[in-house]
């Protein structure tokens, strides 16, 4: 399928992207090969702890996404189905890489289309990147490991300059 057989729908990736990893990326693709148009939404959840600021995740991700036509990244704050009716979408896509994953994202599916009417698409992680996220990519640099093979350059490169390296 390809961007113009897209079904025209506008739909929502949200996350935190503390960094954007190609698991990530894999996702996003893939939601913006079936919508016609994919907002990336970047949080704010004040209970993490970030490698990278808000401006940085924002601008790691645009940079990420600068090549998929039918892309955009904006930022969220408050409730994630508040965001999506400001924007117009009628789809939340999330990524699910195991059974918690599947078990969480199920309880907010259903309470995000008891809140709005919004409906959730889980797209399964890709299988080179299903076992990978951001948390562990930040512990791996910290201790010195190459995650060159998980993020783009760009993200790289800011990786390595956050762990001093």
């Amino acid at each position: 399928m390809t961007t113009s057989d897209a079904v025209p729908v506008r739909a929502v990736c949200p996350g935190s992207f503390d960094p954007i990893t190609r698991g990530h990326l894999d996702i996003i693709h893939r939601a913006a090969s079936v919508f016609s148009e994919v907002i990336v939404a970047v949080g704010l959840n004040t209970t993490k702890n970030y490698m990278f600021d808000f401006d940085e995740r924002l601008a790691l991700t645009a940079d990420a996404v600068a090549d998929m036509d039918n892309v955009r990244v904006a930022p969220i704050e408050g409730l994630l189905v508040d965001f999506c009716k400001k924007q117009g979408a009628k789809v939340i896509v999330k990524g699910v890489r195991f059974g918690s994953d599947f078990d969480y994202e199920l309880q907010m599916s259903q309470l995000n289309r008891q809140l709005s009417g919004i409906e959730t698409v889980l797209l399964p992680a890709g299988r080179e990147f299903g076992t990978v996220s951001s948390s562990m990519l930040r512990e791996v640099a910290h201790n010195g490991a190459d995650i060159s093979a998980f993020v783009t350059d760009a993200v790289n490169r800011a990786v390595l300059a956050k762990v001093g390296r």
